[in-house]
């Protein structure tokens, strides 16, 4: 057993945030990927043109510079427009809101291209034919779009998931008390870096491991549910 001198709770306080800054951005980056996508395939030279710049630059950039770039950044932007109104007080980003958006702006560029690739696997006179019928771009999109891509989308949706919940600990650079930074202030005040980090370490391989046991049995699911169709 390991020995955490006291620091057990507070390690398990910032495991539990970890996990909600993931499921928070996992929501975002899905939103995000599902309307790049759409915006990639989309006929608008606008939005295609859009939507192929942001994953671009996004997927173009570590992540770490991305999150202290949109951290400050934002923060730096929001006071100039409160000042141009005339608000002179300093507006402070919550970290844990700043953490969730960035996190989730960021995968959202490699979301668009699984659901991009996904709905391209998808032969395309289904989709005219769902016209043909009189259907509206709402009703094929989730009666013929939405069920079929899901099975195509999977695999790497669930990679990304995976990097997401690892990328994660960025947010500790931005002072949000998750897992890591928990364990940087107790490796300090103990001086035992090994010990909590190897506790973080097993913390999010735990959460890898539950979470690839979840997406073989959805892969499973929709593979019999595609059978039966």
């Amino acid at each position: 057993m390991f020995d955490l001198h006291g620091y057990g709770a507070s390690i398990l306080a910032g495991a539990l945030l970890t996990i909600e800054v993931s499921l928070l951005s996992l929501c975002i980056a899905t939103g995000l990927g599902l309307v790049g996508a759409l915006a990639r395939l989309s006929t608008s030279k606008i939005a295609s043109s859009i939507a192929m710049v942001y994953t671009t630059v996004i997927r173009g950039i570590p992540d770490l510079v991305l999150m202290l770039l949109i951290f400050y950044g934002g923060q730096l932007l929001i006071n100039q427009l409160a000042n141009a109104i005339g608000y002179d007080d300093y507006i402070d980003i919550n970290p844990f809101i700043a953490g969730v958006l960035t996190i989730g702006f960021i995968f959202g560029a490699y979301m668009t291209e699984t659901f991009r690739g996904a709905i391209l696997a998808i032969p395309r006179g289904q989709l005219e034919a769902a016209y043909a019928f009189g259907m509206t771009r709402g009703q094929v999109f989730w009666r013929i779009l939405l069920p079929q891509m899901i099975p195509h989308a999977l695999p790497s949706f669930g990679n990304n998931w995976l990097v997401l919940l690892k990328a994660t600990a960025l947010v500790s650079v931005i002072g949000l008390d998750d897992m890591v930074r928990k364990a940087t202030l107790a490796a300090g005040a103990t001086r035992l870096p090994f010990t909590f980090y190897l506790v973080v370490a097993l913390g999010f391989l735990g959460f890898t491991t539950v979470s690839i046991l979840c997406l073989k049995w959805l892969e499973h699911r929709y593979r019999i549910h595609t059978k039966t169709i």
